[in-house]
């Protein structure tokens, strides 16, 4: 592997796959979604909180939270340096598959070590190591479309990726449900599945050798493009950040406590939590992966993006205020229907669609992707902190739901303010 150039133009690089060369890229794009999502929601939701309920009780809801907000400063750096680093590789596996297998080995061991922590701070520490080779995942991983796909297509393969994201998150929470009283154990299941993500997509859809591609000078202005945030040709680009940010945000106020929703709000046991976690897990996995096959072929049909995806921040607006009026737990199940199911499956077809519109230099197409996700990743980390500090200092979760329908309902109003895509 060799230091890179700027990549070519992803317009360029992504008008002449052939039918078979598409569909192994969406699979692939499938099954790396699916490896590296299932365990982060898996560990998110479900084993983290779980470990930490049983080695630090009386910190956990604390401890959630300084994980979040360390966690949040490594995704952050992390997925900008490895989509950039991304972006300048020159290997004969191409440019993105080198950062999916480091990210697939460094995830894998993280989640080997943590059920050998016995402390608050172990767990925060190891998971911040985990969330920096994560996004060696997620950045490269995402830029594979503007990469290999034609534009006029990327509103299907977006909901292509997408299934990945849906049947990820469902299944990762059913199976981490079974794990509630036995962490450890799951985080070893999900280690041998973090460790077949880079593997999976280079054997699916091996790129071509870039080796001879051209090289640009590592200079002062080679190194403040491809390492530093858009100044140019960038409103759009950062309306489009924030409103991800926020709608993320708000649903991960809930998915990110949703074990202590049920048990400390709804006040049911840890055994019948786990199997409405389980529920809702399924009903978000068939609800989202039916919308979001159907809102991505149907957003490149019409040629618009920005209506569906304030369609689906508004309806995520919708299933948080009934966890406002209603306080029961079939209120998490409606939840599942409208928000983790409907909203979700709608935005996660559609808005990674919107990005590749919104990007203000193809040419650095992984870095600016990752800045775009680093909205993703902080959502999912910054919700649950959000949710923490209404628990502690607003007087319990309810103050948290309407905080997070209010972040919902920005979302969309910034998604509303676009320009450049329709």
């Amino acid at each position: 592997m060799s230091t890179a150039p700027a990549a070519q133009p992803a317009a360029a690089t992504a008008s002449k796959p052939s039918p078979s060369t598409l569909i192994r890229i969406g699979v692939a794009l499938i099954a790396g979604n699916l490896c590296w999502i299932a365990p982060f929601v898996a560990g998110v939701s479900v084993l983290v909180p779980a470990k930490l309920e049983i080695i630090a009780p009386a910190e956990k809801v604390e401890a959630v939270a300084s994980l979040s907000v360390i966690g949040s400063v490594v995704a952050l750096a992390a997925n900008i340096l490895f989509g950039a680093l991304s972006d300048r590789t020159r290997s004969r596996l191409g440019r993105r598959l080198p950062w999916l297998l480091i990210g697939s080995v460094g995830t894998s061991v993280c989640f080997v070590i943590l059920p050998h922590m016995d402390s608050a701070r172990g767990i925060i520490l190891v998971w911040c190591v985990f969330q920096g080779f994560l996004n060696a995942i997620v950045a490269p991983l995402v830029a594979i479309i503007p990469d290999r796909v034609p534009e006029r297509m990327r509103g299907t393969f977006s909901a292509i990726y997408g299934v990945g994201t849906t049947v990820g998150s469902g299944i990762a929470s059913i199976i981490a449900s079974r794990f509630i009283t036995n962490p450890d154990s799951g985080f070893l299941l999900f280690a041998v599945v973090l460790l077949l993500a880079g593997p999976l997509v280079g054997l699916i859809a091996p790129d071509k050798s870039n080796r001879d591609a051209p090289r640009a000078a590592f200079d002062r202005e080679t190194l403040l493009k491809n390492f530093s945030f858009p100044t140019h040709n960038c409103r759009d680009f950062y309306l489009a950040v924030i409103g991800k940010l926020l709608f993320v945000l708000a649903m991960f106020c809930v998915t990110g406590y949703q074990l202590y929703i049920f048990t400390d709000h709804f006040l049911v046991s840890a055994d019948a939590a786990g199997s409405l976690i389980a529920l809702m897990a399924t009903i978000q996995m068939v609800g989202s992966l039916v919308v979001t096959l159907v809102s991505g072929p149907l957003s490149d049909r019409i040629g618009r993006r920005k209506p569906l995806v304030v369609l689906a921040s508004l309806i995520m607006a919708v299933a948080l205020a009934c966890l406002v009026v209603w306080k029961d737990p079939i209120a998490m199940l409606l939840f599942a229907v409208l928000g983790s199911g409907i909203a979700f499956g709608i935005y996660t077809a559609v808005d990674q669609a919107l990005n590749y519109e919104v990007l203000p230099d193809p040419e650095s197409a992984a870095k600016d992707l990752g800045i775009i996700n680093m909205a993703n990743t902080g959502g999912q980390i910054i919700g649950p902190v959000v949710m923490s500090f209404a628990i502690t200092s607003l007087g319990g979760y309810t103050p948290g739901f309407v905080v997070a329908a209010s972040a919902a309902l920005a979302s969309a109003v910034l998604i509303g303010l676009i320009r450049s895509a329709r």
